[in-house]
């Protein structure tokens, strides 16, 4: 964990910022998958969305092998009507998702996963004004749409960082689920992390085997909550 966590300072601020670029506007997690809907049109099933780093945009595979299109075709493949729109933007810190949150929200959102912070915690970034960006986020979300279910996922800074500032960032994610009564994701690399065979060359972003192991983490909690 030590050996990924002290990798992202390289990637998730420097390489995404260029291979990220393509990922600006939203998109539907399952491509042509998600148009066909499930005995109603695409864009009248309602929306899972996913906001992000390029962990979730998908940075280095294919859009179709990203974690959300995996969770697309899983959806579809049970029968269950969900449209999955991945908004992940790669290198992008809290604040940048705070800023771009207006156009991402359109119409009703089902249930909305947050993925952000991780660049925060890369470049040192007070752990406070990481905090107030993710609630602002949460309260803007539910502004849009007060039947939003949302879901916190969690993030670890690099050891190098020193333990204070690891230990108050990796707490920040599960204060705020517990204050608001959100559901959460401890960590979304769980399984994955420091496993050479499930990442990329860079050793920090999954290869299609590490995204569909990292829709398993998302499963344990979007699993429950499609199924009411």
């Amino acid at each position: 964990m030590g050996a990924l966590l002290t990798g992202l300072s390289c990637v998730l601020l420097a390489g995404c910022r260029d291979a990220g670029r393509r990922s600006q506007a939203p998109q539907t997690g399952g491509g042509r998958q998600a148009d066909r809907g499930q005995d109603a049109p695409a864009e009248e099933r309602p929306v899972i969305l996913f906001l992000g780093t390029s962990l979730t945009a998908g940075l280095g595979v294919e859009s179709d092998s990203a974690y959300p299109a995996v969770l697309q075709r899983r959806l579809d493949s049970l029968g269950l009507r969900w449209r999955v729109i991945n908004g992940g933007v790669s290198g992008e810190t809290s604040a940048g998702l705070l800023r771009r949150l207006p156009w991402q929200l359109q119409g009703p959102i089902g249930i909305a996963f947050v993925e952000t912070g991780a660049n925060d915690g890369l470049r040192g970034l007070d752990v406070d004004s990481t905090r107030a960006n993710l609630d602002a986020i949460i309260r803007q979300v539910r502004a849009h749409d007060s039947t939003t279910r949302i879901v916190v996922v969690g993030m670890q800074a690099p050891p190098n960082m020193g333990p204070r500032f690891t230990r108050q960032f990796g707490a920040l994610f599960p204060d705020l689920a517990r204050r608001d009564r959100l559901a959460l994701l401890p960590f979304l690399l769980t399984g994955v992390a420091g496993v050479d065979s499930l990442n990329q060359a860079d050793g920090i972003h999954p290869t299609p085997a590490g995204h569909r192991l990292v829709a398993d983490n998302v499963w344990q909690v979007l699993g429950p909550m499609v199924a009411r």
